[in-house]
């Protein structure tokens, strides 16, 4: 295992995230305690020494079943993360009961690392809010040493990460992001890389392998990557990329088997950055994947020509962009949470069908037909 550099720590450059770990009978509100207890011991005996759970990994239940894993290891051997869960709006008000819980579940007197869980479109006013007095009492855990480290994880966009960083960075100290070569373009990760860095904030990576896609192919780019390396696996491809982007500190993998653990470890053994070339098929795959008609999307390049035609006044290529994301993933959580955040008047029901947004479309987009699809898909979803 190789190790990253955060202040004066040596974190993994594999940490073990916590939110797919191997249930009993497939129900995953039930995380199966000898399964995560070998996978823990393996783990630790193999080098990994970062841990993240959190208040709602499956239903309540990973910070239990994680914090009785590591209680048998001393602690200061291992790194544990745990976050606010704010994704859901009446947990704001209730931050000192779920830490403290929190701290009971996980057997544990501190956090080395906590973060704002989830900063997204529907949330982000309730984490800029001063008055939940969330921020104070999460600054007054760090002045006690129960939180070594506070950082934040985001799913929301760019403005949206901007927003919380304006508001935090004096207090911020990392950021975690959905990031994988699909992503980079896919959910615009690529604009979250560039203000990380350029602010110095360091960069924690979730769904590195994207639920586990891009551990199954790499979306046709097989043979053209075989010529570089023919013994590395899709999802070693998937590490390599995110491993080769600058200010990546940690990278998290949800592993629900032992032989997942296993290879994933092994893979981590040393930091592998990879070329230039390599890189360019991972990403040509990538967009090939997102824009072909296989995938159920659409090709908006987010021109805007069509918001000045739009009468409802209507966010067209936020709103393509989600559809692009909610038929990809078949579904998800991203789409129907941004759109929460949006009055009803904004929505992609809201659309009339007039389409004078199609006529100056420059892709040629069908946009009150995918508006009507997106509706319904979102109806159906109900």
């Amino acid at each position: 295992m190789y190790y990253n550099d955060f202040k004066d720590l040596k974190l993994s450059g594999l940490g073990l995230g916590c939110m797919r770990l191997p249930c009993i009978d497939g129900d995953d509100s039930r995380p199966d305690p000898q399964a995560v207890q070998e996978m823990v011991d393996y783990a630790m005996a193999n080098g990994i020494n970062y841990f993240d759970t959190a208040w709602g990994y499956h239903a309540g239940n990973s910070e239990t079943v994680v914090g009785e894993a590591l209680s048998k290891y001393d602690r200061s051997s291992f790194y544990l993360a745990s976050k606010f869960p704010g994704y859901d709006l009446s947990n704001f008000g209730k931050h000192e009961e779920i830490f403290y819980k929190q701290l009971e579940k996980c057997k544990t007197d501190y956090f080395d690392f906590y973060l704002y869980h989830n900063v997204c479109e529907l949330n982000i006013d309730k984490y800029l809010d001063d008055s939940t007095g969330l921020t104070e009492f999460l600054l007054k855990m760090k002045e006690e040493g129960k939180i070594r480290h506070l950082g934040f994880s985001c799913h929301g966009s760019q403005e949206t990460m901007h927003r919380f960083i304006m508001k935090n960075f004096r207090h911020i100290e990392f950021c975690q992001i959905q990031l994988n070569y699909l992503d980079l373009e896919f959910q615009n990760a690529k604009d979250k890389v560039e203000e990380l860095n350029n602010i110095g904030i360091p960069i924690w990576v979730m769904e590195p392998l994207r639920g586990g896609k891009l551990a199954q192919s790499c979306l046709g780019g097989e043979k053209l990557l075989a010529k570089s390396n023919p013994d590395y696996t899709p999802a070693n491809w998937a590490f390599g990329f995110v491993e080769s982007v600058p200010g990546v500190t940690m990278i998290l993998s949800g592993m629900s088997s032992f032989e997942q653990l296993k290879q994933n470890i092994e893979f981590f053994s040393e930091k592998r950055d990879l070329s230039d070339d390599d890189i360019a098929i991972l990403l040509t795959a990538a967009h090939y994947d997102t824009t072909g008609k296989s995938a159920g999307t659409v090709p908006c390049t987010a021109c805007r020509y069509c918001t000045t035609k739009c009468p409802m006044e209507l966010d067209i290529p936020r709103l393509l962009a989600l559809y692009n994301e909610h038929a990809y993933s078949e579904g998800g959580f991203i789409a129907p949470m941004a759109l929460a955040a949006l009055d009803e008047s904004k929505l992609p029901s809201a659309c009339i069908g007039c389409g004078a947004c199609a006529a100056v479309c420059p892709q040629q987009i069908d946009i009150p037909g995918t508006m009507s699809k997106f509706a319904g898909m979102l109806k159906h979803a109900e």
